[in-house]
């Protein structure tokens, strides 16, 4: 990710969060008229589903504007749960809607009927197809650029969109061509599944960014072998990770010299903290000096062992 400056990376991700309601707002008009037109319960999912990309889109908007907020007097650790907050807020319609458009699917199967005009569903659906793959190649510019995990989330859902219009010109066709009259409920059901994976998906990210899960050990792993590049620092222990909206968070424990000096441990740790910022520009660093010798709190569970050691048994 190229690093770019706190005002640029607002107005890019902003640009992205916008340019998502204005495709939103442009594929519901579309669908609703093709799902008037057609009757089709696999159109009317993925009217479902874009409706939902207006309002996620709209909460990744909000969720963005106040994640890039810098920390103040309240917030001290910054707005980056704000970004977690809207995806909830995301999940819960995914499911109620997913819900709805499974219980109408399933009536269909009972009840029997076919759809009408299908030209009119597939011709709406190409036209999503192309628009949908232009916003896709807006937001993955400005994820490389920006690193926006709100960003990435709605480029996942938009991604999705992908197959769900795949999956609307299958049923009509399907079912006006081949006279597969179960295709179009069948393919409704299939959506509202897809939906449900999604906002799984999107809640236990959500979730885990709000119970300041670790991180993943891949990227743990890596900071660890950074920070061991730095035969100044002894014994590094009771690491803690977590993310926040846009932003890490680490702590850690090391051992410097008892006789070191406060000015000279100082100078160490903030050219330590400078390196490692360099290779994680969006993280808040915080590292505790103990003398050599120091024994932590007995029976603590979450004091650990030195990670230097552990790096060198693994490796």
């Amino acid at each position: 990710m190229t690093a770019i400056s706190q005002e640029k990376r607002s107005a890019l991700t902003r640009s992205a969060a916008a340019a998502s309601i204005t495709m939103a707002l442009f594929l519901v008009v579309l669908k609703l008229w093709a799902t008037w037109n057609t009757g089709s319960t696999a159109m009317m999912g993925s009217l479902a589903d874009t409706a939902l990309d207006l309002v996620a889109s709209i909460a990744t908007f909000i969720g963005v504007y106040i994640a890039a907020q810098p920390a103040d007097e309240d917030h001290r650790f910054g707005h980056g749960k704000a970004e977690s907050l809207s995806a909830i807020f995301q999940v819960m319609l995914i499911a109620l809607s997913a819900a709805g458009i499974g219980f109408s699917a399933m009536q269909r199967l009972v009840q029997g009927g076919r759809t009408a005009e299908a030209e009119n569903g597939i011709a709406v659906s190409v036209v999503a197809i192309i628009a949908t793959l232009g916003l896709l190649a807006w937001q993955r510019y400005v994820i490389q650029r920006t690193g926006s995990v709100a960003i990435s989330a709605d480029h996942t859902h938009y991604q999705s969109d992908l197959l769900l219009n795949l999956a609307v010109i299958a049923a009509l066709m399907l079912d006006q061509y081949a006279g597969f009259a179960q295709a179009d409920p069948l393919f409704g059901l299939a959506i509202a599944g897809w939906l449900l994976w999604g906002a799984w998906r999107a809640a236990t990210e959500a979730i885990d960014h709000l119970m300041d899960r670790e991180w993943p050990e891949a990227k743990r792993q890596r900071f660890v072998e950074l920070a061991a590049k730095h035969p100044e620092l002894n014994n590094l222990h009771d690491l803690r990770t977590r993310t926040s909206g846009h932003r890490d968070f680490v702590q850690f424990h090391v051992d410097m010299p008892g006789d070191m000096t406060v000015e000279q441990a100082h100078d160490i740790i903030d050219h330590v903290e400078h390196e490692l910022c360099r290779h994680f520009p969006n993280m808040d660093l915080l590292i505790h000096i103990d003398p050599e010798g120091h024994v932590d709190e007995p029976g603590n569970p979450l004091v650990e062992a030195d990670e230097f050691a552990k790096l060198e048994k693994d490796g």
